[in-house]
């Protein structure tokens, strides 16, 4: 399974209006994999957290998804 799939799995389980969860995935410049995520604007709370917790318990998990062979990910919230 891909760290895009799971991405999205995870995002979909999160928010309210599942259907409208769209991730894009890219590289940028120094070699990392950036994720672009767009969700209705009622669940970009939901997907940020409390003091970005919730965006950043993802990226840890990402991260110990992919272990030594991925890079790094960058995740953004895109409205």
């Amino acid at each position: 399974m891909k760290v895009k799939d799971v991405l999205e799995h995870i995002l979909k389980g999160i928010v309210k209006k599942p259907e409208s969860v769209k991730v894009n995935e890219s590289i940028d410049d120094e070699g990392n994999t950036v994720f672009e995520i767009h969700v209705d604007d009622e669940d970009v709370g939901q997907i940020i957290g409390k003091d970005g917790r919730t965006i950043k318990s993802i990226n840890v998990l990402l991260n110990a998804l992919a272990g030594a062979s991925g890079g790094s990910f960058i995740l953004k919230v895109v409205r």
